[in-house]
């Protein structure tokens, strides 16, 4: 299945990952995994030159920083029980943040269970699956945790003052996924937030399981930036409304979408889009904050050297690109591509531009951390690319969503970007080579019939047949 090349790239990556879990307990591979909330690369890591990220460019330095990295479903339950089942949305069967990640997977190992049957002790601090929402009397109504999945577990909102825990009661998720876009000036110091809880409590617990002499897998989930964009005043003062600069696209880039591609079209003024730039700004910033803290508690520990610590966003965000789009739920570039940075152990920083998935996260930690490979999952380990970023990877990655009840199912290559609403007679393709942007929709181009045909046959084919070809496309048939 290898050749003498990748034979010897696995024997030394499993070297590498393994040696760290020999003698005691505790000098097995721990792992942070860090999830932001509706967040896409603004960073300054993937090249943002207004945003102030100094943790997460921190972070990315130390690790891999993927250029090409995609979500299956650009919602957050959907995208969430895929990465943690290791399945893809058409499995898991959760297309909306109604359904329970359980309701169709029912005795699935999820990613932090299986750490916790292989020995590791698991937290959960805030928003790791869909979040819990809550009465008014601050119990939960609907809980999207998964209990199998932890030794701890915390909603970070209970941690909260009464004072401010009444502020988030109702959706557990203020203004809710389809909420109106808003935000906030809080005057209050960033300990008495959400975030600042969940920073708070991931550090607390990472410094008792070092000292317990047990392996970690704690996942910390921050809700910024998701709507509303509250932060604390600081934060916004970065942020002059004034200096932002809505995204451009030309005057008729809407006459060659199809209309069931669209989703929340804003009208909205110019004050009003710099505004809200600048929230989203100010979120990310007092993210990135909270982010800081979690990593100084490694750094006091010492922790760097048998730690993988793994940061995404759990899908992209429009922010008023094509002329109005707002928030989630589309297979366009800003939203099905999102951030992901892996630090592991003895990989020194770079970046890779190869296509990875965020289902293969939960093959790539269990490989990380020198674990058996569980049955059933539909990801590809990426750890090879920690070694060499740049060596030959999958050729395609797939993200869907519902619109209106139509399936949009896209497939991104390393250059083009094709979807289908439905089937072949509602579709697009953009070459992003020449139009990053995705401004022109090329499926009616005679220059392009060949490229056509090409995405059409890897969209039918699927992700079975994207995979690694050294790999052997006969694991994959596995699953």
């Amino acid at each position: 299945m290898f050749g003498r090349a990748a034979g010897k790239t696995a024997v030394a990556l499993f070297l590498l990952v393994a040696l760290p879990c020999v003698g005691r307990a505790q000098q097995r591979t721990n792992v942070l995994f860090i999830i932001a909330d509706d967040y896409n690369i603004t960073t300054g890591a993937y090249g943002n030159r207004v945003i102030r990220t100094p943790n997460l460019d921190r972070l990315a330095a130390r690790g891999i920083r993927f250029d090409r990295a995609y979500c299956q479903y650009p919602l957050c339950s959907p995208s969430r029980t895929s990465f943690l089942s290791g399945r893809r949305p058409d499995t898991t069967r959760v297309f909306d943040n109604r359904t329970l990640p359980r309701t169709y997977l029912k005795d699935v190992v999820f990613l932090p269970q299986y750490f916790r049957q292989q020995g590791y002790f698991t937290a959960r601090i805030g928003k790791i699956f869909h979040a819990t929402r809550f009465l008014q009397n601050g119990q939960p109504f609907m809980d999207f945790d998964d209990p199998a999945s932890w030794d701890v577990s915390i909603s970070e909102l209970l941690k909260l003052p009464e004072r401010l825990r009444q502020s988030y009661t109702g959706t557990g998720e203020p203004g809710g996924d389809d909420g109106k876009l808003a935000f906030e000036k809080l005057d209050l110091p960033d300990e008495d937030t959400g975030d600042g809880v969940v920073a708070r409590e991931a550090s607390a617990i990472i410094d008792q399981q070092v000292r317990a002499g047990k392996p970690f897998f704690v996942a910390a989930g921050f809700r910024r930036p998701h709507l509303p964009w509250w932060a604390p005043r600081k934060y916004f003062d970065y942020y002059p409304p004034e200096k932002m600069r809505p995204p451009f696209a030309p005057a008729n880039d809407l006459d060659d979408i199809p209309p069931i591609a669209l989703n929340r079209l804003e009208k909205l003024s110019e004050s009003e889009k710099r505004e809200f730039m600048a929230a989203y700004y100010a979120s990310v910033t007092f993210m990135d904050a909270q982010v800081g803290k979690v990593l100084a508690t490694l750094d006091r520990l010492k922790l760097w050297e048998r730690t993988v610590i793994v940061f995404i966003g759990d899908h992209g965000y429009h922010l008023g690109e094509h002329n109005g789009l707002w928030k989630k739920q589309t297979v366009f570039e800003e939203c099905a591509r999102a951030p992901l940075v892996v630090v592991a152990p003895g990989i020194r920083g770079g970046v890779s531009t190869r296509l990875v998935e965020f289902v293969d996260l939960y093959p790539t930690l269990t490989a990380l951390a020198g674990l058996p490979q569980p049955e059933g999952l539909e990801g590809t380990s990426f750890a090879p690319l920690l070694e060499n970023p740049a060596r030959p990877w999958k050729e395609a990655a797939f993200t869907q969503v519902v619109h209106r009840g139509t399936v949009g199912r896209s497939v991104r290559t390393e250059r083009y970007r094709y979807t289908e609403w439905g089937g072949p007679e509602t579709a697009e393709l953009y070459d992003h080579q020449a139009d990053p942007h995705e401004f022109t929709n090329l499926v009616k181009s005679a220059k392009h019939t060949v490229v056509l045909a090409e995405m059409r046959r890897r969209l039918q084919e699927g992700w079975r047949k994207a995979v690694p070809q050294e790999l052997g496309k006969s694991s994959a048939a596995r699953n």
